[in-house]
């Protein structure tokens, strides 16, 4: 489009005020970074800025890597008792459906999203208007509970490898919970003081953990293939329990819901895309290098976590008494760690220990350089967010005092908070199978769209198993969920005011009837109804009620301004203004997310492209304050002639600069 760009007059209120008595050293400290977008927050899932040229998809995958693959550290206690001596069965469930299920799904979705907004941003699509912002907000509830519990759940699970190791003090035996609540507190210090980019602290943690783990599963099959009667013994066992093959089955397909969270790297694998480099030649918009190296960084990283989970599943099942994956046994929450320091030593145990602790430490930062970014990229694009989640710090608090409740709440248990981890795995799987589903169908892909459905179905069966087994995880997410659409909606109503304009447009046509009202004096603006176009009559009619109740000088020219409600649960818009002559009549047409404050901006933008204050004439309009407040905040429209002035007051705060408003 060719036109008059002009900027919108910013906020009053942008840069983080000094220190003064009225605003201590603290505040300012806490604030820091008011006015950054949300994009650039510091954390590994941000978006890299400009100059950065990206990673290689193997040392992307080493960063969504400390999330996934750091479930090793609890993931087999965990099948262990969730299954017994049907583990290695359930776990084979698990891998078919990761590898059938997960894998094609968010395959498709690093497609459908290549900048990293996921399955949340493929379902916003989807949905118009209100029932979309609704439903990313209950996602947002349930993405909020998967993260946090990642968090304290691996934090604990640290712990449980701290208290175990036959090196650690006594005093720290059955410290458990202080041991959870240092390892979060040193997480959020170093989020305060300020996190960044740590890909190549993720490559070193990913590729010793996984080293090591080769060493304990290597040995663990050698000491099972050196003793055949430990699988014979299993297996005889396993029988006595179940006694037919089609019995093994089932009972494998009814608690492998339990395992879930052996699949939860897949949503943070495609949130990380950004940071891959792709091809030199990427087209912007659809980068098709780093759609496929994502997709590799997928495959990869499902086929390798796999394996792992298999072997380490056959490897305690067979090797682990029962009894020690038991809440206090010696394997509870650290079924690897077991095995390491029995079969190869205290010292190379307490070396397993101290990289299990660590990756384990770096996934609950991983997680919340997840949160720091996924609440900032919908919440503040919907005015649903205070003005302060725009700074890292106080989010940073707020998300550690809810790790701190929920760790005391479940006493830093790994497994006690498995289920709410699962609930949340899943409910994010489970949005992005539907999302795949219906992008196929509108491809008119007939057999993606049955494969996808089939794959929808499956995770829906998971997800209500695991809720209905263990509802914990619901409860968490429902009160996450419960407390974003209370500070959600309360931010949008405190910020219903603003001008939230990000940029007005004047094409070339209103231009020039702005440049030639402009010759006669102060701009004279004219509200009208959209609605009200049918004949050139209705203009000349409007034009002369105007004149006579609000006295407009006879003879000066008058714009039309004309403002038409596309979506109003949008928050901020571009605003494109359009300029056409019908019969005499100059108009000025625009599209916004509410009338009044649409209005209001261009005006602004009027007064600061012409350097005079143009005056804008309102009808009042007829109803109840209430109802016209309801559908104000709702519809975007309501008594439009007040909401226009309180707008532009609260935008101008200098009398002489305000336009006017005149209603009659």
């Amino acid at each position: 489009m060719t036109g008059t760009t002009v900027e919108p007059t910013p906020p009053p209120v942008e840069q983080t005020p000094p220190p003064t008595p009225a605003s201590p050293r603290w505040r300012s400290w806490l604030m820091d970074g008011l006015s950054e977008q949300s994009a650039r927050h510091p954390g590994p899932h941000g978006t890299p800025p400009a100059e950065h040229k990206g990673q290689s998809w193997w040392r992307v995958m080493c960063l969504t890597g400390v999330d996934y693959f750091s479930t090793l550290g609890y993931q087999p206690g965990i099948a262990a008792l969730a299954a017994g001596l049907l583990s290695p069965f359930a776990t084979l469930v698990l891998i078919a459906l990761t590898l059938l299920g997960a894998l094609p799904v968010y395959r498709r979705v690093a497609k459908e999203s290549p900048h990293g907004e996921g399955s949340i941003a493929m379902l916003e699509r989807l949905l118009p208007w209100w029932a979309g912002k609704l439903l990313v907000l209950v996602l947002l509830g349930f993405a909020a509970t998967d993260f946090v519990i990642t968090m304290t759940l691996s934090a604990a699970d640290a712990s449980a490898h701290v208290v175990e190791n036959p090196f650690a003090p006594a005093m720290l035996h059955g410290a458990n919970l202080w041991i959870t609540l240092l390892l979060l507190a040193a997480l959020g210090a170093v989020f305060l003081k300020g996190f960044r980019e740590a890909i190549g602290i993720a490559v070193a943690l990913v590729g010793v953990y996984l080293a090591l783990n080769v060493v304990v599963l290597a040995t663990s099959a050698w000491q099972v293939l050196s003793k055949p009667v430990a699988i014979g013994n299993w297996w005889d066992a396993m029988m006595a329990q179940h006694s037919s093959p089609l019995a093994i089955v089932g009972v494998a397909l009814l608690v492998f819901p339990k395992l879930a969270l052996g699949m939860s790297g897949f949503e943070t694998g495609v949130a990380v895309m950004p940071q891959i480099a792709g091809d030199a030649g990427d087209d912007p918009a659809k980068p098709a290098g780093r759609i496929r190296d994502t997709r590799r960084l997928l495959t990869t990283a499902a086929l390798i976590m796999s394996g792992f989970l298999l072997l380490s599943s056959l490897a305690t099942t067979i090797l682990i008494p029962q009894k020690e994956f038991e809440d206090g046994g010696s394997a509870n929450g650290r079924a690897l760690a077991y095995l390491a320091h029995q079969h190869l030593g205290e010292a190379f145990g307490t070396v397993y220990d101290i990289s299990t602790i660590a990756i384990l430490w770096f996934a609950g930062a991983s997680a919340m350089a997840g949160l720091l970014n996924l609440v900032p990229r919908y919440l503040p694009r919907y005015g649903m967010a205070p003005e302060w989640t725009r700074a890292v710090r106080p989010l940073v608090l707020i998300f550690m005092v809810i790790a701190f409740a929920i760790t005391v709440f479940f006493n830093a248990n790994v497994d006690d908070q498995s289920g709410a981890y699962a609930t949340g795995v899943l409910v994010l799987m489970l949005s992005a199978s539907f999302a795949s589903t219906v992008a196929a169908r509108h491809r008119r892909n007939r057999k993606a769209t049955i494969g996808f459905g089939a794959i929808t179905l499956v995770f829906g069966y998971t997800t209500v198993a695991n809720v209905i087994e263990r509802p914990d995880g619901l409860k968490i997410a429902l009160l996450f969920i419960l407390g974003i659409l209370l500070t959600s909606f309360a931010s949008r109503v405190h910020r219903a005011f603003e001008l939230r304009a990000v940029e007005v447009v004047f094409d070339e046509t209103a231009a020039r009837l702005i440049d030639e009202a402009l010759v006669a004096g102060p701009l004279r603006v004219i509200a009208n109804e959209p609605d009200e176009r049918d004949v050139a009559e209705d203009y000349r009619e409007k034009e002369y009620s105007q004149r006579e109740e609000t006295h407009i000088p006879d003879g000066g020219p008058v714009l039309f301004l004309e403002v038409v409600v596309k979506d109003s649960s949008d928050f901020t818009t571009v605003l494109d203004v359009h300029g056409e002559e019908r019969s005499g009549a100059r108009i000025l047409r625009v599209e916004g997310a509410v009338v009044a404050n649409t209005m209001a901006a261009v005006l602004m933008q009027l007064r600061d492209r012409t350097g005079q204050v143009p005056h804008a004439y309102f009808h009042w309009t007829e109803g109840h304050p209430f109802s016209h407040l309801l559908r104000f905040l709702v519809f975007g429209d309501g008594e439009v002639a007040p909401v226009t002035r309180e707008v532009l007051r609260r935008a101008e705060p200098d009398l002489s600069r305000r336009p006017r408003v005149h209603v009659g």
